[in-house]
């Protein structure tokens, strides 16, 4: 079993930058693709950045440019650096993980989700 902790969400004013850190433990072979989603109120969730154990990444077109996700294998931890920041960024963004268990199979895991506000 998987637990995503994520770290890092507040309070920051437009053009600001935060920096969200998915820390991933528990009992599991290997932590596969990462990825952060986030949801708005009132909307559904959407990916923001996906990046795989390779390091191949992937970005919503909102907010390319603007946010950059990494990863440090060895710790099983991944990060979201977001610049420029917008208020229409405001969301709770939710770690997701992909792990593959030490009977071989896959998983999909969420974290519980760090609030992210952007406002004067």
């Amino acid at each position: 079993q998987v637990q995503l902790v994520e770290s890092g969400g507040g309070l920051v004013q437009p053009g600001g930058s935060l920096r969200l850190s998915c820390a991933a433990s528990g009992t599991f072979l290997r932590i596969n693709a990462m990825g952060w989603y986030r949801q708005a109120p009132g909307k559904q969730r959407e990916v923001v950045a996906t990046i795989t154990s390779g390091g191949s990444t992937n970005y919503a077109d909102s907010v390319q440019g603007r946010f950059t996700i990494s990863r440090d294998n060895a710790k099983n931890t991944v990060y979201l650096q977001m610049n420029s920041l917008k208020p229409e960024d405001t969301a709770v963004y939710y770690c997701n993980a992909d792990s593959t268990t030490f009977s071989g199979y896959f998983m999909n895991n969420w974290g519980q989700g760090t609030q992210v506000t952007v406002s004067s």
